[in-house]
């Protein structure tokens, strides 16, 4: 099995204040071809006007994760929690039984992007909860979130592991042979990616699943950059 969803084939939602590329269906883009992969099933490609943002609203049984790539956002929620996540920090929720918040661009002048993420929880109904945290690269591969918080990294309630990947050009990595789902969302740059399935290439905001186990990337740019899935 392999899945391939091209950045220029995204779903697009554009507001004026928000402009949102959807790598699978969400809001009012809907294709049934792109529901998710495995309990992956969300990645909003979102940019913010200044001084602009999302009110506040709900959610239940979802973990919710926020990668920033420009900017700050201004988060405040239903659990007393008001905090500013600034570029190279991960932010985590669990929604559980029921949560609200509201998640605005922090500057008045500087636009923000991020990439949000849905990943289904393997358990429901749990108390609401909230992380945020700076990362920084450790190795090539370095865990931003898992469900035992190794490393270092945040905790999601799901059997699954998210990574950052960051490559030089002409360097590669082959991803974990006991990795059960992959998933590569490529944030930076451009790579060739390898596997039992042929070989691909992929450029920002392309996304590429796979069941295979010998998954190899090569950067062809100076910087590349992907979050990379381990799922059930």
């Amino acid at each position: 099995m392999n899945y391939y969803r091209p950045s220029s084939e995204r779903g697009r939602a554009n507001f004026g204040w928000l402009d949102s590329k959807h790598s699978f269906s969400f809001g009012h883009y809907y294709d049934p071809k792109h529901m998710g992969f495995s309990v992956l099933r969300v990645i909003n490609d979102d940019a913010v006007s200044p001084g602009a943002g999302f009110d506040t609203h709900g959610h239940r049984d979802m973990e919710i994760i926020s990668y920033i790539t420009q900017g700050a956002i201004e988060h405040k929620d239903s659990m007393g929690n008001q905090f500013i996540v600034p570029a190279g920090e991960v932010q985590r929720m669990s929604a559980g039984s029921g949560i609200t918040h509201s998640e605005y661009n922090h500057s008045r002048t500087a636009p923000l992007k991020f990439l949000q993420i849905w990943i289904q929880p393997n358990v429901r109904g749990i108390a609401p909860s909230y992380e945020q945290k700076r990362i920084e690269q450790s190795a090539q591969l370095t865990a931003l979130v898992t469900p035992d918080g190794k490393d270092g990294s945040l905790r999601m309630h799901q059997d699954a592991s998210l990574y950052r990947l960051q490559l030089n050009k002409g360097e590669s990595l082959q991803l974990p042979e006991n990795w059960r789902h992959s998933y590569v969302h490529v944030t930076q740059g451009s790579a060739t990616l390898s596997d039992s399935h042929g070989q691909f290439e992929l450029a920002s905001g392309d996304g590429y699943g796979t069941d295979a186990s010998d998954i190899l990337i090569e950067s062809v740019s100076e910087k590349f950059e992907a979050l990379c899935f381990d799922l059930p």
